[in-house]
């Protein structure tokens, strides 16, 4: 017995030599502090003995005593009473504790310590449980094992480190290799037959207990010379065991310890089958998850197309924590007079079906807008089709068609975030783009609508298209998620490139919770495209696809340097377009091109499916209409017309002078 004096208000405790041995603690070790003599308390005892003191000290208790074990030198544990009077100062604070330790293993009645063995194994219970409670939020067979060797399991059982081995083609795979120094060469994969514990339990479906260093050496000789160094004194082997058939095998390695009771046996067994279960679970997801990925991955685009003109960076970020891969996608499409067709979606849902019906959206995009549909056209048929295609799933989308030579890009957005541009500074601003309803849900509800939004990259400006995904923070809504993102953007690297690897990284750091796609495009600079030609359809009775096609015949006429004469051709232009219109029953075509040669003329072409030629004729002073081919015929250079099989196209030249390399 020995006594103790503990000062509350500087926080040290006197110990007499009788107190110290007690603790079996040498009096040059003790420093004076509680927390030193913590390290010999069994954990959850000392929690509890705290709880204990501190209850006293505020509810005005005089004294408090209590049974706990410490764990000696040499590993064996002790019963100990300790037993304190608390002393207070005027005001009623406590100030000061005065008590005894005594080792009471003696003093224990065998009733004493039948309760104590009650307790310690109603606690090992309550660790199998909420080990299986932890373990059923695990994903992966990482996250069992992170968990297992995380959680207060290996304490509470008093184990010093695990190893695990799964049974993979026959195999046992070692994924757990246990404490620092312990891995064995040559056994990262061994045979169910080789002279192993874990290819033992494997083979005989029943646990092993090594209860000595001794027990380990005779039974495992061939392992034992290479741990015999990590002071291991005995070892619980478990096979786990999912659906009657064995997946892998369980090591628990004791430094501490000499044998195992009946109770510790059964609760190590009931440990093994709940591990076996949450690992059964991982390998099924992460086989789901793989095939999801494998099938999403083998339906986006192998390689990006080089445009003319433009940059393009694509990135895909899986989610791979707490959901499955989902149906993000992105595409590049090349079509005809050098521009490109960007698109950019996200299929409801986070499963193979997601990722399946992903692959036959972005299938048919792909054929819509390679068959020269204007954008609107080409998101109202996928609507379609994914509404016909027999699933409950529907997707967001935005389609973007960019010519780089012009700069111009008409984007239409189904129930999508709104994308952004990057100024060649850095700076980074919001595209309100107007929408339309998701792919899918429009066919369903009948509004196949899709308003087209024209704008125009000047070079060095960048497109930023991207899912949900990328801008989804928790507790923030989409506005805060877009202006983070801006600022993220202004302040990242200004290669196109690193900027997508960025984007990942720092969603990746932040734990995103979805999938992420993106796609970044950046007009490089004004240039003409091989052939330099443009060509736009114009549908009847569309004025947007009229303002269109003036706004990109305007960027057109501009980046190819026409200088003085652009006001002329965008006027004829524009003559030539409406007359096809209101003078014939269908829409029309309008192309622009440079033609070849020495002298740098500018074609101006608008077909329509009339074969009626169109006349001169003069308008009166008074006349609103009968100007346009007189104007045609004043401002261009020259000007025809050619029949072109079921209908017939008006065309008239400029000549260009050369482009002020200055401009």
């Amino acid at each position: 017995m020995g006594g103790f004096d503990w000062d509350l208000v500087t926080g040290t405790m006197e110990m007499d030599e009788a107190a110290l041995d007690v603790f079996d603690f040498d009096p040059a070790e003790y420093d004076g502090r509680p927390e030193t003599l913590g390290s010999r308390v069994l954990p959850d005892e000392g929690r509890q003995l705290d709880t204990l003191v501190a209850q006293a000290l505020k509810d005005g208790s005089e004294q408090y005593g209590a049974y706990f074990r410490i764990r000696r030198r040499d590993g064996s544990h002790q019963w100990t009473h300790t037993q304190g009077i608390v002393y207070r100062d005027p005001t009623g604070r406590p100030v000061r504790i005065v008590g005894v330790l005594r080792d009471a293993t003696h003093e224990l009645t065998e009733s004493a310590a039948r309760l104590g063995l009650d307790e310690g194994r109603r606690q090992r219970a309550g660790v199998v449980e909420g080990t299986t409670a932890a373990l059923a939020y695990a994903r992966t067979v990482q996250d069992v094992i992170d968990l297992l060797n995380d959680s207060h399991a290996l304490e509470h059982f008093g184990a010093a480190s695990l190893v695990m081995g799964l049974l993979e083609a026959g195999r046992i795979h070692l994924v757990a290799e246990g404490p620092d120094g312990a891995f064995v060469p040559g056994t990262r994969f061994t045979r169910v037959d080789e002279p192993y514990p874990m290819s033992e339990v494997i083979r005989t479906l029943r646990p092993r207990f090594i209860d000595t260093a001794e027990d380990f050496a005779a039974s495992f000789p061939v392992l034992w010379p290479h741990i015999s160094g990590l002071g291991i004194t005995a070892a619980a082997y478990l096979p786990l065991i999912a659906q009657a058939r064995p997946i892998g095998a369980l090591g628990l390695l004791y430094s501490d310890k000499r044998g195992f009771n009946e109770d510790e046996r059964t609760l190590l067994v009931a440990l093994g089958s709940s591990i076996a279960q949450s690992l059964q679970r991982a390998m099924l997801y992460e086989q789901e998850h793989d095939l999801a990925e494998g099938l999403q991955q083998a339906m986006l685009p192998r390689r990006i197309t080089e445009v003319p003109g433009a940059q393009i960076a694509v990135r895909y970020r899986s989610a791979r924590l707490g959901r499955d891969v989902g149906g993000d996608w992105y595409d590049v499409i090349p079509l005809p007079g050098g521009r490109v067709g960007a698109v950019i979606g996200d299929v409801q849902g986070h499963d193979t079906h997601a990722a399946a019906v992903m692959g036959q959206l972005r299938i048919v995009l792909r054929a819509y807008a390679a068959e020269g549909h204007t954008p609107a056209t080409v998101m109202a048929r996928a609507s379609v089709f994914l509404h016909e295609l027999d699933t409950e799933r529907f997707a967001t989308c935005t389609y973007a068609e960019a010519d780089p030579g012009t700069g111009v890009v008409q984007v239409v957005r189904a129930g999508h975030v709104d994308p952004l541009v990057r100024e060649a500074d850095g700076t980074c601003r919001r595209i309100p783009v107007e929408g339309g309803l998701p792919l899918g849900l429009s066919a369903e509800f009948g509004r196949l609508d899709y308003p087209v939004t024209t704008l125009e990259l000047d070079p060095g400006q960048t497109l930023m298209l991207f899912t949900d995904g990328l801008v989804e923070k928790p507790g923030a809504d989409l506005d805060e998620g877009l202006e983070w993102l801006s600022s993220l953007v202004r302040h990242g690297p200004a290669d196109l490139q690193e900027l997508a690897d960025h984007l990942c990284d720092v969603v990746a750091d932040r734990g995103g919770e979805d999938d992420v796609a993106i796609l970044l495009l950046r007009r490089l600079g004004a240039y003409t495209p091989a052939g330099g030609r443009f060509r736009q359809h114009v549908a009847q009775s569309d004025p947007e696809a009229l303002s269109a096609a003036r706004h990109m015949v305007r960027a057109a006429v501009r980046a190819w340097g026409a200088g003085s004469r652009a006001d002329e051709i965008e006027l004829v232009a524009d003559e030539l377009m409406t007359n096809a219109l209101m003078h014939t029953d269908g829409g029309a075509i309008v192309t622009l091109r440079m033609l070849p040669g020495a002298e740098r003329r500018l074609r101006v072409e608008v077909e329509d499916r009339s074969s009626a030629l169109p006349r001169r004729r003069e308008a009166g002073e008074a006349g609103v209409s009968g100007r346009g081919l007189l104007l045609v015929d004043q401002l261009s250079d020259s000007w025809g017309v050619e029949s072109r099989g079921g209908g017939k196209c008006v065309w008239c030249e400029f000549a260009v002078p050369d482009q002020d390399p200055g401009d």
